[in-house]
């Protein structure tokens, strides 16, 4: 899904940019040459010998001008209307970012809230007999802590262990030697241990003091 998700950012992107490219083509193409008013008063000038008297030759000069500054006004609306598009680009660009992140930080929501508690990180500190879940710290006892440990090297290992090959590793004897309900019996002490601190932390709240509640939103709890 991710790398959908960039590579539809990428595409969008370059749809973006492509498209604003040609408009600014086609606009910039659209535009009157700049020195089109100034060929047109030369050509006057060069037809029209008979225009001799002063009057005539002063309105020339102010055609002349007139088309000087028209030049000049139409060459900073062209650096305007550059300036502008490369802002919608941006804009466009930064919105589609932004829509795309939108979306895959909504379908990720989705997903968490169909899965439930989601683990993006695990932390075993044997020091102080603590496991960091996504920063939430929960104490284990030392069996408990064994029994992640090995659960934790076996899954780095892409393995699955037995009851009897987790009683093995952890009492240092061989794994046909192990009984299968001792390493099942550590895997229900470390559910347990942990999962009463992880509903405690994050479900039943204990309030010093003053008792319990559920530490959710009340507007989704329903009863049937």
């Amino acid at each position: 899904m991710r790398r959908n998700g960039g590579r539809f950012v990428i595409i969008g992107i370059g749809v973006v940019a492509a498209l604003l490219a040609i408009g600014a083509i086609v606009m910039f193409w659209a535009l009157p040459d700049a020195n089109a008013f100034n060929a047109r008063v030369e050509r006057i000038f060069m037809e029209n010998d008979t225009l001799t008297s002063a009057s005539e030759i002063k309105l020339l000069e102010i055609l002349a001008q007139s088309g000087t500054a028209f030049s000049d006004t139409l060459t900073n609306y062209r650096v305007l209307i550059g300036v502008l598009l490369i802002f919608a680009a941006a804009m466009l660009v930064a919105a589609v970012v932004l829509l795309m992140l939108l979306i895959t930080f909504n379908r990720r929501m989705a997903q968490i809230e169909r899965t439930g508690i989601q683990v993006s990180s695990l932390l075993i500190s044997r020091e102080e007999n603590k496991v960091y879940l996504n920063n939430l710290g929960f104490s284990l006892t030392p069996a408990a802590m064994e029994t992640l440990a090995v659960l934790a090297e076996a899954r780095m290992d892409d393995d699955i262990m037995s009851g009897s090959e987790i009683e093995g590793v952890i009492s240092g004897r061989n794994a046909a030697d192990c009984d299968e309900a001792a390493g099942a019996t550590r895997i229900k002490r470390l559910r347990d241990t942990l999962g009463n601190q992880i509903v405690s932390e994050l479900l039943v709240k204990n309030i010093a003091r003053r008792g319990y509640m559920l530490a959710i939103d009340k507007d989704v709890i329903k009863v049937l």
